[in-house]
């Protein structure tokens, strides 16, 4: 599935960050995955209600973790497409490039 659907619209803020605005097709796979690592997090609660065995314990962190950091991807991938879209504009091209580079270090800090 990919991460983006179609073009997004977006807004530049005066401190220079872009402002997506996802269309619902865009919105729904972040929403159906953020879904599923909630279920995720419910089950390591009951999990640690249950004393279950460490190991499955930190078997379902290490999902939930891996799980997040897809989300954080998919976010950052959507981002930057706006952003890029934004380069074409001579007004906003700087701006549109910061953003981008915030963004990329952001998500290799994850």
């Amino acid at each position: 599935m990919p991460d983006i659907a179609g073009p997004m619209e977006s807004t530049l803020f005066e401190d220079g960050k872009l402002k997506l605005q996802r269309s619902p097709e865009d919105r729904k796979p972040l929403i159906d995955r953020l879904d599923r690592i909630e279920g995720q997090v419910r089950g390591l609660k009951a999990m640690i209600q249950a004393d279950r065995y460490c190991g499955d314990e930190l078997q379902q962190i290490k999902a939930a973790i891996a799980a997040l950091r897809r989300v954080a991807m998919m976010i950052s991938r959507q981002h930057i497409a706006a952003a890029a879209d934004c380069l074409q504009d001579k007004k906003l091209k700087d701006a549109a490039n910061e953003d981008i580079m915030r963004i990329v270090d952001g998500a290799l800090d994850i």
